[in-house]
């Protein structure tokens, strides 16, 4: 299916390259040039591309530019010489140009004045999400997992050791983290900001800066196919700064970074079917190989559209030298993610893989599907402009934190896009690519409202599947049986809506004009996430409790109650306090729990065969009571263990008859949270803790919202 490329419009005279063709005479940058009688071509007013390619180097011509400097500069009808190459600066005939007019006329500078625009209507978006960097994150376990991410890749980089292992989550078990949401790209390339700043800084910053970049490089790739520049700079606004990826930005910035691999695929695809070549291929095996080491669900999804582009490429036209670029640009992939999958293979090759049960996944191929409905409802954002009764419409469906919706505006433009670009080339197989996405994101059950169709149902592992959804099927080819949230292929569903929005915008301004302001003013309601309602907000640092741990440098473990090891599927104990996974990485200390997105079976083994562990875990549950022979063992293990802190941030009797009975007395109290030791160090009351105890006391109402840190989700 060749479904990227130019149309052909022979309108007013007017041929559009066609990218599936290859022309010689192709500008790589996308530009269109008009076909004049007298043989010369020039860009039409239409089409012409202040933008230039920042492929090309500084001083190159552009493609349908005459050089500067040249004999032939001027020579064309209608085509002015540079102002420098007649008259000169400001001092008179020969001097240069002051320095801010060739910043100006730098081929870059349109390009960043564009992308500063995307970064402030991004922060605008997304508000309040850029004062978090006063010193706050949103109050969930995945805010904090992902701090220590970037902490741990920090940490391990300037150590020169590996980050895909650690011994400081689930210790002293510890764990693999070769299929862990790590993001050791990200995190290499900002390790310099989380040394000198702090992780909890590296994790805002990325979170706010991901709407305006995604915008960008959904701009670079529609501009290949859109043939003006209202048209590509609408379609990144309508794909960056979209509900769906904005929330992402919020709460899964994994999920954020990973997208912004699904444009540079895209162009760099195009591209190399262009013009096709080593620097090309390299070029886009350098982006699969950076998707892998950013989020490996969504280097398949930038997968995809790679193979979109290239397989009809290479099956329909063959030639020893297409292949040989494409399997250049497979070999450039493997090279930049080895290091990712040598680690995977590592890990699946040693017996540690991923802990499974029958089921499990089924369970979240259904539960993860998005409903009918929400895909074309009214975005919940609109509840912020006080149209609360328009946007509850979205929620009549399954219940799930995750914004899953297109908005209203967007799908209509879609629509208008097909309509008035059907006859383009390519623009039918953009509308396939958004139906067959959209089949895909519904999971494998259909949700209409809130009830749940199975059609043409089989039971497999005890959950009834629908064997006609699409997702069904996918997650049994090899490989891809972990891809367990059918909603992430709204990610990839809104590229093509995009486009096809991009062209109707195109549309709407030839033959409305001034009328298409309302309908963008509309569009922009729709965008952007403020957050989720019922999330709340924690500071980034609890010295008060914090700090005690943080000055014994003893690497004693630190176990934080409620216990759990949390993430991937399956999971055991409870769901730990947000501050869990921040605190670390301030102390330095080893800690007890963890979240892992995809836990191994030895680290869940592990935990449950060390006694105090075990016993904790059974008095979570409240209907299990430890035995006076198990409470020794958990004693002496806790003991063995050199379990130094335990951090009680909900208090449960049970549980704290477990800390006193192994040996452990209630040292201070912090920030709400009681603090034991070991009675060993326990001698006397520390000098620092009416000071705690009082900032504990002040610090109360912050505390107020455990029971809304409690209900955030694990990391998908």
């Amino acid at each position: 299916m060749r479904w990227y490329g130019y149309l052909a419009d022979n309108k007013n005279g007017v041929t559009m390259a066609h990218a599936g063709e290859d022309p010689p005479d192709q500008p790589a940058s996308g530009q269109i040039r008009t076909l004049r009688r007298n043989g010369l071509t020039s860009p039409t007013q239409e089409t012409a591309y202040p933008f230039r390619d920042p492929g090309l180097a500084a001083g190159t011509a552009q493609p349908g530019e005459v050089p500067t400097g040249t004999a032939l500069a001027g020579a064309v009808p209608g085509q002015a010489r540079p102002a420098e190459a007649v008259a000169g600066g400001d001092n008179g005939p020969g001097t240069p140009a002051p320095w801010f007019t060739r910043l100006r006329k730098h081929p870059l500078a349109a390009h960043l004045a564009l992308l500063a625009g995307y970064l402030i209507t991004g922060l605008a978006v997304t508000w309040p999400r850029v004062t978090y960097l006063a010193g706050r994150l949103p109050a969930t376990r995945d805010a904090g997992g992902y701090v220590w991410d970037f902490w741990w890749v920090a940490r391990q980089i300037s150590h020169l050791s590996s980050p895909w292992s650690t011994q400081y989550l689930a210790a002293p078990v510890g764990s693999d983290l070769s299929y862990h949401t790590l993001m050791p790209l990200p995190g290499l390339v900002m390790t310099p900001v989380t040394l000198a700043f702090g992780p909890s800084l590296t994790y805002n910053l990325l979170s706010v800066l991901c709407p305006g970049l995604l915008c960008y490089l959904m701009y670079r790739a529609a501009r290949l196919w859109l043939p003006t520049q209202l048209g590509a700079i609408a379609a990144g606004g309508f794909f960056g700064l979209s509900a769906i990826l904005t929330w992402r930005s919020w709460y899964e910035v994994n999920l954020a970074l990973g997208a912004l691999f699904l444009p540079m695929a895209l162009e760099a695809a195009v591209r190399l079917r262009r013009q096709p070549g080593r620097r090309q291929a390299i070029v886009l095996g350098a982006v699969l190989g950076a998707a892998v080491l950013t989020d490996q669900e969504s280097a398949v999804l930038a997968t995809i559209v790679t193979a979109l582009v290239l397989v009809p490429w290479l099956a329909w036209h063959p030639s020893v030298a297409r292949l040989r670029a494409a399997a250049l640009a497979g070999l450039a992939g493997l090279l930049a993610g080895s290091p990712q999958f040598i680690v995977m293979i590592m890990q699946a090759s040693a017996n540690r893989g991923l802990a499974s049960r029958p089921g499990l996944l089924d369970v979240n191929y259904v539960a993860s599907g998005a409903a009918l409905q929400q895909l074309f409802a009214p975005s919940p954002r609109l509840a912020d402009y006080g149209l609360t009764p328009v946007s509850r419409y979205y929620h009549h469906g399954p219940f799930s934190i995750v914004i899953v919706t297109f908005g209203v505006v967007l799908t209509a433009l879609a629509l208008v896009g097909i309509a008035v670009s059907w006859r383009r080339r390519h623009a039918r197989s953009l509308a396939l690519l958004w139906l067959a996405c959209a089949l895909l994101s519904l999971g494998s059950a259909l949700w209409v409202g809130s009830h749940r169709y199975v059609p043409v149902a089989e039971v497999v592992h005890g959950v009834r599947l629908s064997m006609i959804m699409p997702f069904t099927w996918f997650v049994r080819i090899p490989g891809l049986a972990t891809f367990r949230e059918a909603n992430r292929f709204t990610e990839l569903a809104l590229v093509p809506m995009v486009l096809l929005a991009g062209a109707a915008v195109e549309w709407l301004r030839r033959h409305i004009k001034t009328g298409l302001i309302p309908i963008l003013a509309l569009a922009l309601l729709e965008t952007g996430w403020s957050g989720n309602p019922g999330v709340g907000a924690m500071p980034t640092t609890l010295p008060a409790l914090n700090g005690p741990i943080a000055a014994q440098h003893t690497k004693s473990i630190v176990v934080d109650l409620p216990f759990g090891i949390r993430g991937g599927m399956p999971v055991i104990g409870d769901g730990f306090a947000p501050e869990t996974m921040v605190l670390p990485t301030a102390d330095g200390h080893p800690l007890a729990d963890a979240l892992i997105s995809r836990i191994p079976g030895s680290t869940l083994t592990g935990i449950e065969r060390r006694p105090f562990y075990a016993a904790l875990l059974r008095a979570q549950g409240g209907h299990i009571r430890n035995s006076s022979t198990e409470l020794t063992q958990a004693r002496a293990n806790a003991r063995q263990m050199n379990i130094g802190w335990v951090l009680v941030w909900r208090q449960q009797p049970a549980v704290l008859r477990v800390l006193r009975l192994s040996g452990f007395r209630r040292a201070y109290e912090a920030d709400g949270v009681l603090v034991y030791r070991p009675a060993r160090d326990v001698r006397a009351r520390p000098a620092a803790q009416p000071l705690a105890t009082a900032a504990v006391r002040s610090g109360a109402a912050v505390r107020s919202a455990a029971a809304v840190r409690s209900a955030a989700a694990d990391r998908s």
